[in-house]
């Protein structure tokens, strides 16, 4: 395939970044390796699972070309997204399964995903800002305003984020609540958001209970927050949910904190712990404590090298993105890259 044949040629601009403060130059350099190895005519591909794409993946897309200052690749992509992915409510369908038409009809789920359409948003707004395209904007209002009228649900004591449209409140006959991920919390996201949206206060309601979520869902001996999470009533639990480990979802919540300037060393002292674990493993079953045989990815530890680097203003060490690096350890990896870049700026 063609993004696999440029790697090679691609590959010599990656880097080892082990420095301060990623500027642009370095997150270009990263990003032209990304581009090579997983974004094949606007659309991202998650190499680790069967080469479908989704609103995540395209939202982290878009995010790295504004950071690269690359308004080509930002436009292929944005220009898949909303052709192939959006739905006519402006929320995007959350994946799409490789097959021979190549367009909507190898869209499997009709289900959106509000991760997604809060990257993708908020992607947009950063690059209004940055290349003045007024365009941009307004696709973004479009999206924001429909996560706010299908996506917040009001309880008595929070405002829930809905994974999704469907599937994740209980219907009236259950008294099981709503099932939240809160790694779909993009923090800072929420906050630019909230500096444009006409609802605002609606969006920091929704960072405080995110922020409230996370203070208490922490669960097995490690204190940790789980990938997916149970909401009844105010009280939290791991009935019933998708999954009852911290793993591939819920890393990403102290890169989230700590890209918001959420500075509080009550949010980041377990996963310091656990981080301190010798060859820390990559998941871990919160009910059980059963742990992954495995350590942790690659962009795994990106993401704890950007928390430290943020927090405590320890060395940066991120990893190489080459062509043994699936769709998501790349991601993990340049989001830090850009997390970083926005912190120390």
């Amino acid at each position: 395939m063609r993004f696999i044949r440029l790697v090679g040629l691609f590959g010599l601009l990656s880097i080892l970044v082990s420095c301060s403060n990623p500027k642009e130059r370095e997150i270009q350099e990263a990003f032209q390796a990304y581009k090579a190895l997983f974004i094949d005519n606007g659309r991202v591909i998650d190499t680790g699972n069967g080469d479908v794409s989704h609103s995540e993946g395209q939202g982290y897309g878009l995010l790295f070309a504004v950071a690269a200052n690359d308004r080509t690749a930002f436009d292929g992509i944005w220009t898949w997204t909303h052709t192939v992915l959006q739905r006519d409510d402006k929320l995007f369908h959350w994946r799409y399964r490789p097959c021979e038409s190549k367009n909507k009809q190898c869209i499997d789920d009709p289900n959106n995903a509000s991760d997604g359409d809060i990257l993708i948003a908020w992607a947009l707004l950063r690059a209004a800002n940055k290349w003045g395209d007024k365009s941009y904007r307004r696709d973004a209002q479009a999206i924001i305003t429909a996560i706010e009228e299908k996506l917040f649900i009001e309880t008595e004591e929070y405002l829930v984020l809905l994974p999704g449209e469907f599937g994740f409140k209980s219907d009236e006959n259950s008294d099981e609540g709503i099932q939240v991920n809160l790694s779909y919390w993009v923090f800072p996201a929420i906050d630019a958001i909230a500096d444009i949206s006409s609802k605002a206060l609606r969006w920091k309601a929704l960072h405080s209970s995110g922020t409230a979520f996370i203070y208490k869902a922490r669960f097995s001996e490690h204190k940790l927050p789980p990938d997916w999470l149970r909401v009844n009533d105010g009280e939290l639990s791991l009935t019933n949910t998708v999954s009852q480990e911290y793993g591939f979802n819920a890393c990403r919540i102290p890169l989230h904190l700590a890209w918001a300037d959420i500075d509080d060393a009550a949010f980041y002292s377990d996963f310091k712990r656990w981080w301190d674990i010798e060859n820390t493993p990559a998941t871990v079953n919160l009910v059980t404590n059963d742990m992954a045989e495995y350590s942790m990815t690659p962009g795994m530890k990106a993401v704890e090298s950007a928390v430290k680097h943020i927090i405590d203003d320890s060395p940066l060490s991120l990893p190489l993105i080459d062509r043994n690096m699936d769709y998501y350890s790349a991601s993990l990896t340049l989001l830090s890259m850009v997390a970083v870049m926005d912190a120390k700026s």
